[in-house]
């Protein structure tokens, strides 16, 4: 259950901008695990997973239907976005250790269009583009279903739920073996800020 200055935080929240730069002021959490919303105000940092789950508790209250996709790499972490529509077009709220893979305004027309945005941007170690696929937008159950705003336990329930959502191919087997390295100076303006600890 939420502490009620919890609430009041959360409520502060009123639109997507604002719950993305509430993330952006938060560090980003280096060790694994699939936490709760709350985790991420009850510990003061968050990943890409708590940090979605959050958004989705703050845009819920906001007046936001969020749904959560899920991005798919080879070679690379997987990352977790919050989308939202806004007047029939897609954005995203999400937080990451790397620059390019937080908001997204809503311009997009498909989910498809939102997750392809991420493309050029997600990129492992090696200098490899490593997105693959995105899955359908996943809308979070009820939390008196399934209470993942609070309760830390039901996070690998949630990914459980995600991963059984259809999941789409971003490239063709032929494009995948055509793909460039990034850039080096387009690699070394996406290291700033990053904690170098939560990078695999």
């Amino acid at each position: 259950m939420w502490k009620k200055r919890e609430l009041l935080f959360l409520k502060k929240l009123k639109s997507p901008e604002l719950v993305q730069d509430m993330l952006d002021a938060l560090p980003y959490r280096c060790a694994d695990g699939h936490l709760s919303a709350r985790a991420a105000v009850r510990d003061g940092m968050a990943h890409c997973f708590d940090g979605s789950l959050l958004a989705a508790a703050a845009l819920r209250r906001s007046g936001h239907a969020p749904a959560l996709v899920d991005l798919c790499a080879i070679r690379d972490d997987d990352h977790m976005i919050c989308a939202y529509r806004w007047r029939g077009r897609w954005g995203a709220v999400a937080k990451s250790n790397f620059p390019g893979l937080r908001f997204r305004e809503p311009i997009y027309r498909s989910v498809r269009e939102l997750a392809l945005s991420y493309f050029e941007f997600y990129f492992n170690m090696e200098g490899e583009k490593s997105l693959r696929s995105f899955s359908r937008p996943f809308e979070l159950p009820e939390p008196s279903v399934l209470n993942w705003e609070t309760d830390d336990s039901t996070g690998d329930q949630v990914v459980q739920l995600l991963s059984r959502a259809a999941h789409y191919s971003i490239l063709a087997p032929r494009q995948e073996k055509l793909l460039r390295p990034i850039d080096r100076r387009f690699f070394k303006s996406q290291l700033v800020g990053v904690n170098l600890k939560g990078v695999c």
